[in-house]
């Protein structure tokens, strides 16, 4: 067994999955395959560390439905930097399943365009992706208990909030350093 396999049966015992970095359609489809796996498995809690500068909006869409779809549980924990499309995944687990590391920052903010093309097709676009903004922004808000207004507001720009200020607007849980912190919550 070569050791890429290794790892990847004994992150399967344990339950755990990772994700990091860019996300995107080959991350969500490893991710999706393990989640699924782990259903089969069992329905005992999964682990999923996370650790992304976000990416592609429909990945983090899949993967956030994906989590919500499955039976076991699902307790993420932040780690690094939960950015973007990264907070969508995040958000997927329930405020008490919602850990963060120390050091890890985290980030919202309103989605990203960058099309060029035809006027009509610009157009098409820059709809699509105040769609996007306003779905996410309500997504935020429903895991937050923010009002849908504040959320508007803070995500038209970065912004960033250590975990202790990610605690506090309702994106963190529970504020974590060490893995026995992890299992008393079990």
């Amino acid at each position: 067994m070569n050791t890429m396999s290794y790892v990847h049966n004994q992150l399967i015992k344990s339950r755990s999955v990772i994700i990091s970095g860019e996300i995107n359609q080959q991350l969500a489809e490893k991710v999706m395959t393990q989640l699924l796996i782990l259903q089969e498995i069992s329905h005992e809690p999964i682990k999923i560390f996370i650790n992304s500068q976000g990416g592609h909006v429909e990945a983090g869409d899949t993967l956030h439905d994906m989590i919500k779809f499955i039976k076991p549980e699902v307790m993420m924990i932040g780690t690094g930097w939960v950015a973007s499309a990264g907070i969508t995944i995040f958000l997927a687990a329930n405020k008490e399943n919602r850990y963060s590391l120390p050091n890890t920052r985290f980030m919202i903010h309103q989605p990203l365009g960058g099309v060029q093309g035809r006027a009509s097709d610009i157009e098409i676009e820059a709809r699509e992706i105040l769609k996007i903004r306003n779905r996410i922004n309500r997504l935020i808000s429903e895991a937050t208990s923010h009002p849908l207004d504040k959320v508007a507001k803070d995500t038209d720009r970065n912004y960033w909030m250590e975990p202790e200020e990610a605690q506090n607007y309702g994106i963190v849980g529970q504020i974590i350093s060490h893995w026995n912190e992890l299992q008393s919550f079990q």
